[in-house]
C-alpha cells in the first residue's frame, strides 16, 4: 500500500510539474474541444456506415454545391418543372371543384351528379396492372354481391361490439378462414395464429412493424430498434420505420432478384427486431427463400414478417393445383407475421388486408389501451378506432360466397393468362422477362429499348403499366380483368415496341424522359424532394 502510495505521489508530482507551462484555460477547454472533435467524427461514422462512403461525399458535394449563390434556386427551378410535368393538367383538373357545403342540400339528386363525375374516370377494364381484381362488369356478379353486403352494413362500427356482433363475428371469420389457408392447421403453426383485419396492406405491414418492435423490446429490451428489408420489400416498411423510429436497413437483392438471406444475415446486430421477405415481392412478382429466412430469424431469435399481400389468396391454391410454389407461410419456424390483403385476389371491396401473428404474446403488442382519459377505458386493436362494419361484412361475403373451389378456379386463370403473357413476351426478341416469375406479376425489359418509352406508347392504347426501377422496367399486375383481354396486350405490346424501335425518342406527353432521370439521378434526396412535391400538389 506504501508503495502505491508513493507511486501515485511521483506520478502526480510529474503531472503537474508537466502541466504547469499550460495556461489554466488550455487545460481546462482542450478536453472539451476533444470531446467536440470525437462526437464530430462518431457522427460521419455514423452517416458513412448508414448511407455508404460514395452517397455521403455525394451528398455533402451537393449540400455545398447548393450554397454557391443561384444554384440552389436554378436546381428548385427545374424541380419545380418536372413537378409541374408530373402533374400536366392536375391543377385545371381542379379547377370548379367544391370548396364549401351546398347552401341547399341536393337530396337524392346528389346520386345523379356522382352518376355524371363517374363517367369521366379514365377507363379501367381489363387495362390496368393490378387495381381492379375483380372480373367482369361492375354492375353485375360478384361486384353486385359485395356491394350489396356492404349496403347491408353500411352503417356498423366493430369499435362497438356489444352493438354490431354480427360484424364481430365476420372479422373473426375472416381471420380465421384466411390464417387456415396459411398454415395455421399446421402442427408446425403452434396453433395460436390469431390477427385482425385492417384497411389495407400498408396497415397491416405498419400494424406487424409496430408489435414487432415492442415485443423484441419486452424480449431482449432492444430500446434502437433496426428491421433489415430486400430492396424489392414494400414501401410500406419505409412509412413503418418513419412512423416508428426504427432504423431501417434496405438490402441488395440478388440475381434471381430475391431476397439475399446472406447479405441480410450481415446486417444483423444486437438491435435488429425484425427481417422481411415476400410471397411474392411487388416488382418482379418473385417469391423470396421464406425458408431460409425462418430459419435466420430463429437462429437470432428476432421477428420475420411475409408480405403476402399479393400472394395470400393466390399461392396455396397455385400449390394445390400443382404449381411449383415454394414454402411460404406460418407452417415454416420463425414467420412471426403476415400480411394478407383480401381486397386484391381475396375479391372483396377495397380497404380489406387482414395482419397474422404466430401467437398471442405477439399480437397483444398491436393493442393500445389507454386507462387515464377521461373518457373513460379505451383499447384499440388497430391504427383506426371506428372501423367500416361493411367492408367488413364485403369481405366476409366475398370469402363465403367463392370458397375453395371459386378461388382455386381464379387462380388456375389467371396463372394461365400469366404463363400465356410471359410466352408472349419472350417471342418479343426486344424483351425481356425480369428474373422468374412465380405467379401472377410479370416483370419486362429491354437492353436495346428505352421501355419506359414503350410504357409510354402502351399508355396511349389506354394501358395502365407499372413503371419500376433497379432495373428500369415496367410490369403488369394479372387479374381476372385480363382473362378476355390476354392477346389485346400482347398485340399492343408488339405494336409498341415496334413504334419505338422505329422511332426512338420520348412521344409528346409522354413521362419516359422523366423516369429515366429519375432513376439516373444520384443525389436521391432530390428525387425525393420530387415526390414530395408531386404529392403535395396532387391530393
Amino acid at each position: 500500500m506504501n508503495y502505491l502510495n508513493s507511486l501515485w505521489i511521483r506520478f502526480a508530482t510529474f503531472a503537474n510539474s508537466y502541466l504547469s507551462q499550460y495556461e489554466p484555460l488550455l487545460l481546462v477547454s482542450a478536453p472539451l474541444v476533444a470531446l467536440f472533435l470525437a462526437s464530430i467524427l462518431q457522427s460521419i461514422v455514423c452517416v458513412v456506415h448508414e448511407k455508404g462512403l460514395k452517397a455521403t461525399i455525394l451528398a455533402l458535394f451537393m449540400n455545398t454545391i447548393k450554397l454557391v449563390p443561384g444554384v440552389k434556386s436554378y436546381i428548385d427551378a427545374e424541380k419545380q418543372k418536372v413537378v409541374d410535368k408530373l402533374n400536366s393538367g392536375g391543377k385545371s383538373k381542379r379547377q370548379g371543384w367544391r370548396t364549401e357545403l351546398p347552401s341547399v342540400g341536393m337530396g337524392a339528386g346528389v346520386i345523379d351528379i356522382m352518376k355524371d363525375e363517374k363517367r369521366k374516370d379514365v377507363a379501367w377494364q381489363g387495362k390496368c396492372s393490378g387495381t381492379v381484381y375483380i372480373g367482369g362488369s361492375e354492375c353485375e356478379g360478384h361486384f353486385s354481391l359485395i356491394n350489396e353486403a356492404c349496403s347491408m352494413f353500411s352503417h356498423t362500427n366493430p369499435l362497438h361490439l356489444d352493438v354490431f356482433q354480427s360484424v364481430v363475428r365476420f372479422e373473426a371469420e375472416v381471420v380465421a378462414m384466411t390464417a387456415a389457408f396459411l398454415g395455421s392447421k399446421e402442427k408446425s403453426s403452434g396453433g395460436q395464429i390469431c390477427g385482425n383485419m385492417t384497411s389495407g396492406g400498408t396497415e397491416s405491414i405498419i400494424l406487424a412493424v409496430k408489435s414487432s418492435r415492442d415485443y423484441m423490446k419486452a424480449k431482449k429490451g432492444i430500446s434502437s430498434p433496426e428491421m433489415i428489408i430486400p430492396e424489392s420489400a414494400h414501401s410500406a416498411y419505409d412509412k413503418a420505420a418513419q412512423y416508428f423510429n426504427i432504423k431501417l436497413w434496405r438490402v441488395p437483392v440478388n440475381k434471381e432478384f430475391q431476397a439475399d438471406v446472406k447479405a441480410i444475415k450481415r446486417y444483423i446486430n444486437r438491435n435488429t427486431v425484425l427481417i422481411v421477405g415476400s410471397a411474392p415481392g411487388f416488382p418482379h412478382g418473385i417469391i423470396d427463400p421464406i425458408e431460409e429466412l425462418g430459419e435466420l430469424a430463429s437462429s437470432y431469435g428476432i421477428c420475420l414478417h411475409v408480405d403476402l399481400c399479393l400472394g395470400g389468396f393466390v399461392l396455396p391454391f397455385a400449390r394445390r393445383l400443382g404449381y411449383p410454389i415454394p414454402p411460404f407461410d406460418f407452417s415454416i419456424k420463425g414467420v412471426t407475421s403476415a400480411s394478407v390483403d383480401v381486397h386484391k385476389y381475396g375479391l372483396a371491396p377495397k380497404g380489406t388486408s387482414v395482419v397474422l401473428y404466430r401467437n398471442h404474446d405477439i399480437r397483444k403488442h398491436q393493442f393500445v389501451a389507454v386507462t387515464e382519459w377521461s373518457g373513460g377505458l379505451y383499447v384499440s386493436p388497430t391504427i383506426a378506432g371506428s372501423r367500416p362494419g361493411g367492408l367488413i361484412a364485403g369481405a366476409w361475403a366475398a370469402m363465403m360466397s367463392l370458397g375453395e373451389e371459386g378461388y382455386s378456379q381464379n387462380t388456375r386463370q389467371i396463372m394461365d393468362v400469366s404463363k400465356r403473357i410471359q410466352k408472349g413476351i419472350k417471342e418479343i426478341p426486344e424483351l425481356f422477362i425480369v428474373g422468374r416469375p412465380d405467379m401472377t406479376i410479370v416483370a419486362l425489359g429491354s437492353d436495346v429499348l428505352d421501355i419506359f418509352e414503350v410504357n409510354d406508347i402502351m399508355s396511349s392504347k389506354g394501358w395502365h403499366l407499372n413503371a419500376l426501377q433497379r432495373p428500369n422496367s415496367i410490369h403488369i399486375c394479372v387479374t381476372l380483368q385480363h382473362v378476355p383481354a390476354v392477346e389485346d396486350f400482347l398485340g399492343d405490346l408488339r405494336e409498341s415496341v415496334k413504334t419505338v424501335k422505329e422511332n426512338p425518342g420520348p412521344i409528346n406527353g409522354g413521362l419516359a424522359p422523366i423516369y429515366g432521370a429519375a432513376g439516373r439521378i444520384p443525389d436521391r434526396s432530390m428525387v425525393q424532394d420530387l415526390l414530395v412535391n408531386y404529392m403535395d400538389g396532387t391530393c
